[in-house]
């Protein structure tokens, strides 16, 4: 595919970047926002004519609209996880009946969702999931009981899809079940912010005891939740690496910015070390339009998060680098009993540190490669 952009895609961001100009300066709360992109029709872009989304748009104008929005400094999406991985697998392993209950209020921006996957003991390892579901005797319901962590945006969500154990007597990644679990049960849904070195709470812990969740809202079939998790797995790297891309460069940015100010940039280390940055994310961005061509493997969302990782790290070194000694200090007026906020060069190096671990750890990415690409003996489990 010859990932070009069109003089029609141009006018196509063009529009974006007006509406964009226009609506985001007025974004109050992240919620009542995803009601405003629906009712603008900027919700569901890539899901094709099956009618769900509001607008339909092709490859380019997708990566068009993530990268306007991702420079219009709107809020960040709070709808980014039912629009981007759970709609795309409804789509394709939903049935009629649940793309018609939920896609719908995705796309209007009413119904936000979270992720339950990683567990205490087993995050980079998701097939070790313990979490079970139990069918009752009439098999109208599931019961859902256990432990989910790191769960982005839980406290907002008003769904969960959840990777539990259908089959009590399974083991790895056989007798699981993808499920699709409402947020609103009070106790029976418990869940608890994680908080970070940066002192925000984005991630949760989420504890199921009990949880109901419909029989028809098994997304696939019963025992076949391995195979629907990692075909959403598949939706997680896509268009949206080109907006994270934008967010990287305007980081980037700030620190050559800091640089020159600071005086740091005269010195020839420095310089070199922000022109390989530089370079590099051109790099990941034009290894991002070649993947989204179609060219890139099966290795290649693992390559990827790789690169953007360790970039991402080294960035956030950066930030503080340039600062000096400046940077490991708070306000001039700080004192124990009065809290501050990180800068953002300190938030940038602090929350990356977390980069090579989430979303798949690099061990994790590395091992993918050597298997499923390079073709090489797969890892013995329990060996150290």
């Amino acid at each position: 595919m010859d990932f070009g952009f069109t003089a029609d895609d141009d006018g196509f961001r063009a529009e974006a970047r007006e509406w964009l100009d226009a609506h985001a300066p007025h974004a109050t709360d992240r919620r009542s926002w995803e009601r405003t992109l629906g009712a603008a029709g900027w919700i569901g872009l890539g899901w094709g004519e099956g009618g769900y989304g509001n607008r339909t748009a092709g490859l380019t104008r997708q990566v068009a609209w993530a990268e306007e929005y991702a420079r219009s400094g709107a809020p960040p999406r709070s709808g980014h996880i039912g629009e981007n991985l759970l709609a795309p697998t409804l789509i394709t392993h939903g049935t009629p009946e649940q793309k018609d209950r939920f896609l719908p209020p995705v796309a209007a921006g009413a119904e936000l969702w979270c992720q339950g996957y990683s567990e205490p003991g087993a995050g980079s390892d998701l097939a070790g999931v313990r979490t079970r579901a139990e069918a009752d005797e009439g098999g109208r319901t599931y019961r859902v009981s256990g432990q989910k962590i790191w769960t982005s945006l839980a406290h907002e969500a008003d769904w969960c899809f959840v990777l539990a154990r259908t089959d009590p007597g399974s083991t790895r990644h056989h007798g699981l079940s993808f499920l699709l679990v409402p947020m609103d049960q009070p106790g029976r849904i418990e869940v608890r912010p994680i908080r970070q070195l940066t002192g925000t709470s984005e991630f949760n812990e989420v504890f199921f005891d009990g949880a109901q969740a419909r029989a028809e809202h098994v997304v696939g079939a019963v025992g076949e939740g391995w195979r629907v998790a990692m075909s959403l797995l598949g939706f997680e790297r896509g268009v949206s690496t080109l907006a994270q891309q934008i967010g990287f460069a305007e980081e980037l940015g700030r620190v050559v910015r800091t640089a020159v100010e600071t005086g740091a940039a005269d010195d020839p280390v420095v310089r070199e070390r922000l022109v390989r940055l530089w370079a590099e994310l051109r790099t990941m961005r034009w290894n991002a339009l070649r993947t989204l061509g179609g060219s890139g493997g099966p290795g290649a969302p693992s390559v990827a998060k790789l690169l953007w990782a360790g970039w991402h790290q080294r960035l956030g070194e950066a930030a503080v680098g340039v600062r000096g000694a400046s940077a490991s200090a708070g306000p001039a007026d700080w004192t124990p009993a009065t809290p501050y906020e990180l800068d953002d060069a300190q938030q940038l190096f602090l929350f990356s540190r977390a980069d090579t671990i989430y979303g798949g750890s690099d061990q994790i990415q590395r091992t993918i490669i050597a298997e499923r690409v390079l073709g090489l003996p797969r890892e013995r489990k329990g060996v150290v």
